[in-house]
């Protein structure tokens, strides 16, 4: 299937406006390569990116979590891993493909009796409000068709003086990073095309990630989303970056 990349209508939108489907229907033939990818891309770097995110978060043995965009399970797997054998966590995604390999990875770790993995759309969530201690979402956020929505409904969904957690890759500001930044994802198509012979498929996701909001940007979603206490921190010079923020009381 071709892939249709449209322009985004204004830089309020902030929405992906490839059709939800094409996502979708790439992230189902990209599944298998998936993590093989996701090392090479990120240099490895993304282990280390999320082993910090989990020392930032407010879990402890029994919480209740849930993993948005989970792909292949490595999140999920460590927030299960973070909650013990009294916890619990969903991990969501609309490729059936990814959560395959999940599922996988899930029975491996032994954590089928703390995990749920369900196929579902992050723009709606299948749960009442205030289920949650912490909502997470990695390297997913860029794809969904509204970003917005999707915050709004992580914030639904967790408790108040719950956490909503954002990594993501991002764009630095220092110039000169910036360049070898753009000039480095824009080999990431041709690595995919040597790798995997996969040059399609990963150009988009490289358009994804050079097309996302600021760190900065990102803040100002998070708080129109009703998110208190935001905060963000930065890796590799701006590669990726974590947000949190947490619901109010009132």
């Amino acid at each position: 299937m071709k892939l249709v990349f449209l322009e985004e209508e204004s830089a309020v939108s902030l929405t992906n406006k490839t059709p939800e489907h094409q996502v979708a229907s790439l992230f189902n033939r990209i599944a298998g390569n998936y993590d093989q990818m996701n090392n090479l891309i990120t240099l490895g770097t993304h282990k280390h990116w999320r082993t910090v995110t989990m020392q930032q978060l407010n879990l402890k043995p029994g919480s209740f979590a849930i993993d948005l965009c989970c792909g292949t399970g490595d999140w999920t797997l460590a927030l299960a891993k973070a909650v013990g054998p009294s916890g619990r966590v969903v991990g969501l995604d609309f490729s059936d493909e990814m959560l395959a390999i999940a599922k996988q990875k899930v029975a491996q770790a032994g954590y089928q009796d703390r995990v749920t993995l369900i196929q579902g759309d992050a723009m709606s969530l299948p749960y009442n409000d205030d289920q949650f201690d912490v909502a997470t979402i990695g390297f997913g956020l860029r794809n969904v068709p509204d970003a917005n929505q999707v915050l709004r409904e992580m914030t639904r969904v967790v408790h108040p003086g719950g956490q909503v957690a954002c990594l993501e890759t991002s764009q630095p500001t220092q110039p000169i990073i910036k360049l070898g930044w753009q000039a480095y994802f824009k080999l990431v198509p041709m690595m995919t095309k040597l790798a995997v012979r996969n040059y399609q498929d990963y150009a988009y996701l490289q358009h994804t990630t050079a097309a996302f909001v600021s760190a900065k940007e990102l803040v100002k979603m998070f708080e129109a989303a009703g998110l208190v206490g935001v905060s963000y921190r930065t890796f590799d010079l701006g590669a990726a970056t974590l947000h949190l923020g947490m619901r109010p009381f009132n």
